[in-house]
């Protein structure tokens, strides 16, 4: 199975909001097809996580690897974010080299739908809310770079 090109930073496209998935055409072939080359995409690249928009489609679809589990979430939101904070060095496949300090709430719910159509809700607490967290600013055009308020490794000159 062949795996996405990864869009980079500066790249457009990054920076713009997605379109909610049609759960009428998930069963097809080649949407499922799509699925399972994103999963293989970030399995490829080492990542802990991808957003559709990093593979040039502006669909609201995450791929995020839960310790080991790897779970594929369409149309994702965050219904409750706590208040407490933990600060993370985020690094992201779009900005290859670059890390920096991102202050995100430590404790999410995030509800979506599985590759199947039927309804998800994850209670996610320390790294699992921060992936999700970061893979769903990637659906609204929002980079980790947007939010980091430390630069740790690489530069951001293009």
């Amino acid at each position: 199975m062949n795996t996405y090109p990864i869009v980079t930073y500066p790249t457009g496209s990054l920076k713009e909001k997605s379109f909610d998935v049609d759960l009428n055409t998930i069963a097809t072939k080649d949407f499922q097809d799509y699925l399972d080359r994103m999963v293989k995409t970030m399995e490829v690249e080492d990542g802990i996580g991808l957003a559709s928009p990093q593979i040039g489609l502006n669909k609201r679809v995450i791929v995020c690897k839960f310790g080991r589990k790897t779970e594929i979430l369409l149309n994702p939101k965050i219904v409750k974010f706590y208040d407490t904070k933990i600060d993370t060095e985020e690094g992201c496949l779009s900005i290859p080299g670059v890390f920096g300090i991102v202050t995100r709430p430590k404790r999410v719910i995030l509800e979506g739908f599985n590759r199947h159509g039927r309804r998800v809700q994850h209670d996610l607490k320390k790294m699992n809310a921060v992936v999700a967290q970061h893979e769903i600013d990637h659906l609204d055009g929002i980079l980790f770079i947007d939010k980091m308020h430390k630069l740790t490794k690489g530069n951001l000159d293009k």
